[in-house]
């Protein structure tokens, strides 16, 4: 499965910051020397080593939202062990950026973010949340954000060929015929494979529990006596992670959009497609009600079935200067997810949309592109490696599901959930072709853990409130609050969750268990 963030900022704008990036397999063969004459005492971790790069920076953020703050930024580097059962062993550096707020006052600590995915870029994250966070929490912490390990630019894994990505994306996205599953078979297991090729067993280092470990040593490279979190969807799954293994080092942990703690991968998948629906119908209902009327006609998902049998038959080509590109029902699906993510993304879908079936598939693109992370270069981020490469190492082996098993859920599927079903089951399939060690994720009930706010919204397509609600009843010290919204993460989108939020950061002050905000 698949837990993609809106990124921030763009990744293309990050990573021009990195001058030689190392590679896994460069970063295991410098440091064996190194392990070879370590102290078998555990060291303190050292402080992180920060160099201001605002000027770098400002020019990534300029004419955002927010971008007239008076915000400065510091980017620096930590190590951290590959494998925590040799803790002086060889390490891989992870990527940090600090943001600072001028006017700082009564300052608490950091408060370290995750934007999701896995995969999404931490670095990223808290550049784009510092243009839109409430100032009352930013004059109090320093904002953290950190690629972990294999993403971004701490120590990317890259082991899928920018080509194969743009197969993957452009395949068909209802597969239910006997040779369409063959295909996306087909496909999940040449990445399996190419993955299993350059990097073998040190896949498995890219996993959560040992993520979790490095946001320790992060806390501590910082100074905190405490940890202050902020993760959204699959940064649910780390901080939650996170407070199982350290319970007596959660100051707060807000975690925003969860991906559920109780669901298996096939009752995940379900969810996420009939999530997907849902999403689908909401953007359709607000359609249709515009005074101007829906750009894609008065049937929004009839029109899409219609462009989806057009893209097919024949792809659909992009006016925009120097793409060659032609988009398949493939790359218009995957448009579609990505702006289901975000009810601000409805009006540039719509757009989208109605200018494909005009015969410009420019707008779908553009919006396909962000998702998969697809530079103009035609080059990729790392977004999709790491997502596979984290989420199957995170899968132990008995929760594999058989391919007659994934067929089976795609043709019922494809009937209950028509426009995601069908793909959410083959996406099944993909940790079942995976070739690596599998470090499984713990139970979680963080039993001695500070409060920890958990937070849902009923109109959520990626993450479906029941996933807040389980997690609220694993944690011994959860809160529950939920939002009546729509859209991907509820923070900080409303005033009534933004208040209790900032309070609960700020004064440690959690909102009444079961506090439930309007949509407005």
């Amino acid at each position: 499965m698949r837990r993609r963030p809106t990124l921030l900022v763009a990744v293309a704008g990050l990573l021009l910051l990195l001058t030689g990036c190392t590679s896994f397999t460069d970063t295991m063969a410098a440091s064996d020397t190194a392990a070879a004459s370590s102290s078998a005492a555990a060291a303190a971790v050292p402080p992180v080593e920060w160099s201001d790069c605002t000027r770098r920076i400002q020019p990534l953020i300029a004419g955002q939202p927010g971008a007239d703050r008076s915000l400065s930024f510091e980017c620096g580097r930590t190590e951290v062990p590959i494998s925590y059962d040799e803790p002086q062993g060889a390490t891989l550096p992870l990527f940090l950026v600090r943001v600072k707020l001028a006017g700082q006052t009564d300052r608490i600590g950091s408060l370290v973010v995750n934007p999701g995915g896995p995969g999404g870029s931490g670095a990223d994250a808290a550049i784009g949340l510092g243009l839109s966070m409430p100032e009352d929490v930013l004059r109090r912490f320093d904002l953290v954000g950190f690629d972990p390990r294999g993403v971004g630019l701490s120590t990317p894994v890259e082991c899928i060929p920018a080509q194969l990505k743009d197969r993957m994306v452009a395949s068909e996205p209802r597969p239910t015929t006997a040779g369409q599953l063959d295909e996306a078979f087909a496909l999940a297991d040449e990445v399996a494979a190419d993955c299993a090729d350059k990097y073998g067993n040190a896949l498995g280092s890219f996993n959560t529990v040992d993520t979790a470990r490095d946001m320790d040593r992060i806390r501590q490279a910082l100074g905190d006596e405490k940890l202050t979190y902020l993760g959204y969807s699959y940064g649910t799954t780390l901080g939650s992670t996170y407070a199982e293994l350290f319970p007596e080092n959660v100051r707060a942990l807000v975690l925003d959009a969860v991906v559920d703690p109780e669901a298996g991968p096939v009752q995940d998948a379900e969810a996420s497609a009939a999530g997907f629906e849902s999403g689908f119908d909401a953007f359709a209902q607000n359609c249709t009600s515009l005074v101007a009327g829906c750009p894609i006609g008065p049937d929004p998902r009839g029109a899409v079935y219609a462009l989806l049998n057009q893209a097919n038959a024949t792809p659909i080509p992009s006016t925009a200067p120097g793409d060659t590109r032609t988009a398949t029902a493939g790359v218009v699906m995957t448009a579609i997810q990505a702006a289901l993510y975000d009810q601000k993304s409805w009006p540039q879908l719509a757009q989208a949309l109605a200018a494909a079936q005009k015969g410009d598939a420019a707008g779908v693109f553009s919006l396909a592109d962000s998702y998969s992370g697809r530079l103009k270069s035609g080059t990729y981020s790392n977004l999709l490696d790491a997502n596979v490469t984290i989420n199957c190492a995170d899968t132990s082996a008995d929760q594999q599901v058989p391919e007659s098993e994934v067929r089976r859920l795609a043709a019922d599927w494809g009937q209950k959930y028509p426009l995601f079903g069908a793909g959410s089951a083959v996406s099944l399939y993909t940790c079942s072709a995976w070739k690596a060690d599998r470090t499984p994720l713990p139970k979680r009930d963080a039993q001695g853990s500070a409060p920890i706010l958990v937070v849902g919204n009923s109109g959520d397509p990626v993450t479906p409130l029941p996933g807040a609600v389980d997690m609220a009843r694993d944690l011994d010290s959860a809160v529950l609050l939920t939002w009546q919204g729509q859209g991907h993460t509820s923070y900080p989108k409303t005033a009534c969750i933004t208040d209790a939020v900032n309070r609960y950061l700020i004064d440690l002050t959690a909102p009444q268990d079961g506090l439930t905000c309007p949509a407005g």
